[in-house]
């Protein structure tokens, strides 16, 4: 019971920080891209440890909440795709493209994770 309060906690409070995480993003200046795509490549990494959790919780369910976390985990994918297309992109920008691409990441990586905590609270 405990470590399931804590984890609806920790659950909780993410959104605050992916807030943070893709603000940070668009922080990073051109100098300091190596930074940036380092940060970038651990916040999907991150993410995509999050939608493992959540495939193994959800895959103990049945009937219509089954079907609709298998719509919510093809909608993750693509998201998930998506971000790391954009994440592909700043690390090719050149220094006139740097603030279209991270920006691109950024939001790229924020519609990654408002379908995360989406597909979240459906399975509480």
């Amino acid at each position: 019971m405990l470590r399931a309060i804590a984890m609806a906690a920790l659950i909780l409070a993410q959104p605050v920080h992916a807030a943070d995480d893709w603000e940070k993003v668009k922080s990073y200046s051109v100098e300091k891209k190596n930074e940036a795509m380092a940060y970038g490549r651990k916040l999907v990494r991150d993410t995509d440890r999050e939608i493992k959790e959540l495939d193994r919780k959800a895959s103990k369910a049945s009937g219509e909440a089954k079907a609709n976390f298998q719509s919510d985990m093809k909608e993750l994918k693509a998201k998930r795709k998506q971000a790391s297309q954009k994440l592909d992109e700043m690390g090719k920008a050149s220094s006139g493209a740097w603030d279209d691409a991270k920006n691109g990441f950024a939001d790229a990586y924020k519609d990654l994770q408002d379908s995360y905590h989406k597909a979240v609270k459906k399975l509480k």
